[in-house]
């Protein structure tokens, strides 16, 4: 039988740069075998749909806390554990930390709601290991203000104030401070270079 894959999931706030470094390090797992690369919301087309929906429509947050884990569901059930079983690695852009600092910590959800459904959705399923993108609010601002003209009208989480990032922040730091064995923190406040060496370290203190 195949030896389990790795799970890596990247968190952090809007503006933090993690697509960069998903595409670095992608480039870099690629030789040591099969790599998935997916994302939340979304990464089945049921959790995709349910993407549109989530990012884009009005709806209260005990709605949306529910259409994402309904979408994490479909995407364990069809994508991640499916990869994992088969010794893939699999690296997606956000995942239940994402929950806890945004619903959580963001809107105000209960915690020990989203604990349940966590355990409910998961069944104990966590990643392996979580890059969190750490930025202070105003600098991820900054970045996205600065983002290529043209590009894509944000979004309705792009275009919540400042204190509703520095409380998503603290949402992070609270589940790595819970989670110190899986979470590495990442400085994303420092140049491109910086930042990727950070990552290398990381990957080769576990020795991947």
């Amino acid at each position: 039988m195949p030896v389990a894959g790795r799970f890596i999931t990247f968190e952090g706030i809007d503006g933090a740069g993690k697509s960069t470094h998903i595409a670095a390090l992608t480039e870099r797992l690629a030789a040591q075998g099969e790599l998935v690369n997916t994302r939340e919301p979304g990464g089945t087309p049921l959790a995709e749909t349910l993407r549109g929906l989530f990012l884009n429509s009005g709806m209260d947050a005990l709605t949306e806390l529910l259409l994402v884990f309904a979408g994490r569901r479909d995407h364990l059930r069809q994508v991640i554990e499916p990869a994992l079983a088969a010794g893939k690695t699999v690296l997606c852009d956000r995942f239940t930390d994402a929950s806890f600092a945004y619903q959580g910590f963001g809107r105000g959800m209960d915690l020990a709601q989203l604990a349940t459904l966590e355990q409910w959705v998961q069944a104990g399923r966590q990643p392996d290991l979580t890059l969190w993108f750490d930025l202070p609010a105003a600098q991820a601002a900054q970045r996205r203000v600065g983002r290529e003209v043209g590009a894509r009208e944000a979004d309705r989480f792009e275009q919540q104030d400042l204190d509703f990032f520095e409380r998503v922040r603290a949402g992070y730091a609270a589940r790595a401070a819970a989670a110190p064995e899986r979470f590495a923190r990442i400085d994303a406040s420092v140049l491109v270079p910086e930042v990727w060496a950070q990552i290398v370290a990381v990957m080769e203190a576990r020795g991947w």
